[in-house]
């Protein structure tokens, strides 16, 4: 069981890991070099959950950013409140290729890591909570806004089945 002085100590380095990502995206030198293809503000939203037998957190307030280093490329990162009602926190790169990509829509695929979730023998990290995660996403946007549709894998040692994320997003 973990102390209130541990949990603390992990709140705060997630905290402190998320401020760090956001003040170097938010810089105007940051912005002008790195997101020379664009930088969009996510907002998580909600979940929808594979499973008709379990309840799970359906809305997932969170935010984050997409900076798009590459017109295929970008790396992404961010916290959201998950669907078991703990702190989540990811970070990772997103390749969209052109050849998926049709007016509005874009269809990508994001890798890295997430907190958050019990990943027994996968998981690294303090109680193995920060794991690998490959999902393919639905990119919508039209001018300066638009959402993320995501199909996260299940996560077999949380007893998380597949799930629909749904993120609303602006560009800055």
């Amino acid at each position: 069981m973990r102390t209130g002085l541990s949990r603390f100590r992990n709140f705060r380095a997630h905290l402190l890991t998320a401020i760090a990502l956001a003040a170097s995206a938010w810089t105007p030198a940051a912005h002008a070099s790195w997101c020379g293809d664009g930088l969009w503000l996510d907002a998580m939203v909600a979940s929808h959950h594979f499973h008709p037998d379990k309840d799970f957190e359906q809305f997932n307030p969170g935010i984050g950013v997409e900076c798009w280093v590459a017109p295929q490329w970008a790396v992404t990162g961010g916290y959201f409140r998950n669907s078991l009602s703990k702190p989540s926190f990811y970070g990772g790169g997103v390749w969209g290729p052109d050849f998926l990509h049709w007016n509005y829509i874009r269809l990508a695929v994001m890798a890295g890591l997430i907190s958050g979730y019990d990943y027994g023998s996968y998981g690294i990290g303090h109680n193995h909570t920060v794991g690998p995660v490959a999902a393919p996403l639905i990119m919508l946007e039209y001018k300066h806004v638009g959402a993320n549709i995501i199909l996260i894998p299940p996560i077999p040692s949380s007893d998380l089945p597949f799930t629909l994320g749904f993120m609303l997003r602006v560009k800055f």
